[in-house]
């Protein structure tokens, strides 16, 4: 199903991009000076949560879409999981960002370097919840497609919710091209 699999590929685009911020980016971005780190993270993180937050609410929309569509609740945990970084990054992450945003770059220091290693450890959430929306919906892609197969070879089609819902007969026909 289309849908499942752009929700997955949003989130794992998610992931990956917090994946390279906190493994790459903000690693090597904590080995300037304490003015020039903060210079780069400002508009680093603007660029950042723009894209990100866009990456969330369309994976999330997409795997609400999903289950929806295929009526199989899996798709609502991965959709749960990458929208489960805007409540996170408002409540979490955001007071860090408007302490940030609110130091002028010539008064940066100590006190802004330690801030910013705060704010590494907070976004390693958003990596993780990346990951485990990615995750999630692999289970449900293949699941989906596990039953898919399942229910070809058997000549059922399922739909419905916790497994349960209404069975659908389809006609096979046997090795000679008759229906059964």
């Amino acid at each position: 199903m289309l849908t499942g699999h752009l929700a997955l590929t949003f989130a794992a685009v998610f992931a990956g991009a917090a994946f390279y911020i906190n493994f790459a980016e903000h690693p090597a971005r904590l080995g300037l000076d304490d003015r020039n780190l903060l210079k780069q993270w400002k508009p680093s993180y603007d660029a950042g949560y723009t894209m990100q937050a866009t990456l969330a609410v369309a994976s999330s929309l997409l795997g609400l879409l999903t289950a929806w569509l295929s009526q199989d609740w899996r798709w609502i945990i991965g959709a749960a999981l990458i929208l489960a970084n805007w409540p996170y990054t408002m409540i979490g992450i955001m007071p860090t960002n408007h302490k940030l945003k609110a130091v002028a770059e010539s008064d940066a220091g100590p006190a802004t370097r330690a801030m910013l290693e705060t704010w590494g450890r907070l976004h390693a959430v958003r990596t993780a919840l990346g990951i485990a929306a990615t995750v999630a919906y692999l289970w449900a892609l293949e699941y989906t497609n596990h039953q898919w197969y399942r229910t070809k070879e058997v000549g059922l089609i399922q739909r419905g919710w916790w497994g349960g819902g209404t069975c659908a007969s389809v006609q096979v026909p046997d090795a000679d091209g008759v229906a059964v």
